[in-house]
């Protein structure tokens, strides 16, 4: 007699997990805009703004190591809608980061050029994830059953 066993998976954590991806474009992507104006309109010393540059880009950069672990967990998540929405939101930063890398290369060491473009790239995505997140949000997420494979596999 086999009988297979189920899990739960409630609907506020398939609408967690699809806002997530979201969540991490902005945290990425937000300490740079504190950034742009002051290294733009002011006058900062040479260690300033080494300084500015380096908090717009670390966390990028490691907001792209941890987005691909992210990414391969939410994006097999059984709801649907959260693979859907964290699939959207990836699509949205590798875009960004692809631009960044593409126009970068012409750019070389001017600080100006770099500093607009990842201003321009943060305007596009930090509004388009907050939509995403507000579309998340009032989403009527339900709960599921689904097939508890762990389970089955040790009573095997």
């Amino acid at each position: 007699m086999t009988e297979s066993a189920t899990k739960i998976i409630s609907g506020k954590s398939a609408r967690k997990t699809a806002g997530l991806f979201n969540i991490g474009n902005i945290l990425a992507m937000a300490p740079g805009l504190f950034v742009v104006p002051f290294s733009l309109f002011g006058q900062p010393a040479r260690m300033t703004l080494i300084m500015m540059l380096i908090l717009m880009i670390v966390p990028s950069i490691l907001w792209f190591a941890a987005s691909i672990v992210i990414y391969i967990i939410a994006r097999h998540h059984p709801n649907e809608r959260a693979g859907h929405y964290t699939q959207q939101a990836a699509y949205r930063y590798y875009g960004v980061v692809g631009v960044i890398v593409v126009a970068g290369t012409f750019y070389g060491t001017n600080a100006n050029y770099w500093i607009i473009t990842w201003a321009v790239c943060a305007l596009v995505l930090i509004p388009w994830s907050i939509l995403d997140l507000i579309r998340i949000y009032k989403e009527n997420w339900q709960d599921m059953t689904v097939a508890d494979t762990h389970a089955e596999e040790t009573q095997q």
